[in-house]
């Protein structure tokens, strides 16, 4: 699934849209001290009043949001595994009888049970649904709906949200007149921050792909390895956090740690390039040889794909790996580069790196932007000084 799928899918989650229907929902209570299933309870979505709609709807959105490899994870699943969670999915979305679509959650709820204890009660929530998707896009001329034709795609997604004690309160009574406390014993279900869950099948080019499963992870970059092994099944995945970094240590690797800014921004100018010009297709990645290919046009001397693929071996000890180009380059037009010295920090685009340059004067560095304008220091226009040593005594 790409950013775009994601996107419509999460956008369907709303009160009457005939483009999404959710037909059961199966909530399972779990307790912190004996990580057991205290209470489980299933019945027809719309049969829950709207209120209790609107608060699993908004739920779901959450869980959906978020960027891929940095929140959202598309995993494949691993082949030849005892207990399968892909069977277990792909057994429940076929399963006509709601009780037999139960008892596939309940196996997947105790895989869970089975991989850690929880520090809270928490309750996991399995829905299962259908989402359509127009095959055509809307043509205000046309008498022909864009719902006339559309993609069926059966789904299940499952969100896993924490308890919370509820507020000890002081009240008052206007009627009795007087001070009351007020405590309730019930635990509040947190449906606004829910801490994992997936979406099961991928939809991938307006088909299922029964083969992935889209995994949300909790908190960005902090992806939980063993519940995507041990519960999903699921290969091992790398966040963009950490795509990046092994790509700055190849680059290391081949440049022995020698870079200057005008290098660097080349080296985000060409990925950013590759990027744009694939915007509509999968993400583009980088093996080797690509790697080798944008160092070369960036400006680095003495590269060949012999180093760069010693290099990707060195450091992620795989030199058939490729990275996603996307998770290499900071978010391009925005101020996404920190940089920071003991007497100041400076944030600035990608783009602009051009700007910055590192320089040594008379034994000393200094970090030089270049700017277009007078720069104003707390509300002083700062007036131009030449770059020497005269002007540093007066």
């Amino acid at each position: 699934m790409n950013k775009k799928d994601i996107g419509h899918f999460r956008r369907q989650f709303k009160a009457d849209n005939d483009l999404l229907t959710i037909g059961d929902i199966f909530n399972v209570y779990i307790t912190k001290e004996s990580s057991e299933i205290y209470h489980h309870q299933s019945q027809p979505f719309e049969l829950l009043d709207r209120d209790q709609q609107e608060l699993f709807l908004i739920n779901f959105k959450k869980l959906l949001g978020g960027q891929l490899d940095e929140k959202l994870f598309e995993l494949k699943f691993k082949r030849d595994v005892s207990d399968s969670s892909q069977l277990i999915l792909h057994q429940g979305l076929l399963s006509d009888d709601v009780n037999g679509w139960k008892e596939y959650m309940l196996k997947l709820v105790r895989k869970i049970l089975a991989q850690r204890q929880y520090e809270e009660d928490i309750v996991i929530t399995f829905i299962r649904g259908e989402y359509r998707k127009p095959t055509k896009r809307r043509n205000e001329e046309s008498e022909e709906s864009e719902r006339d034709t559309v993609y069926s795609h059966p789904f299940i997604l499952c969100s896993m949200n924490k308890t919370q004690e509820p507020k000890k309160e002081l009240l008052f009574d206007y009627v009795e007149k007087e001070f009351k406390y007020n405590f309730i014993v019930d635990p509040i279900i947190n449906l606004t921050a829910p801490i994992s869950g997936f979406l099961f099948p991928c939809f991938t080019d307006n088909a299922s792909d029964v083969n992935h499963v889209l995994y949300s992870a909790g908190k960005v970059h902090e992806p939980d390895h063993q519940f995507i092994e041990d519960v999903l099944n699921g290969e091992e995945t790398m966040t963009a956090k950490d795509d990046k970094i092994v790509f700055e240590e190849i680059v290391k690797d081949v440049t022995h740690d020698q870079l200057n800014t005008s290098t660097l921004h080349h080296v985000y100018e060409e990925i950013n390039r590759v990027i744009e010009e694939n915007e509509e297709e999968e993400t583009p990645t980088l093996d080797y040889k690509d790697v080798e290919r944008v160092l070369t046009v960036s400006g680095v001397k003495d590269i060949d794909q012999e180093k760069v693929e010693s290099a990707f071996q060195n450091v992620i000890q795989d030199e058939k790996y490729e990275i996603k180009a996307s998770s290499i380059v900071p978010k391009y037009s925005s101020k996404s580069i920190k940089i920071n010295t003991k007497v100041a920090n400076v944030s600035i685009s990608p783009q602009d790196l051009s700007y910055v340059r590192q320089v040594n004067f008379e034994g000393k560095r200094y970090l030089m932007i270049e700017v277009e304008e007078d720069t104003v220091i707390d509300g002083f226009r700062m007036i131009p000084e030449a770059f020497n040593r005269e002007s540093e005594n007066n």
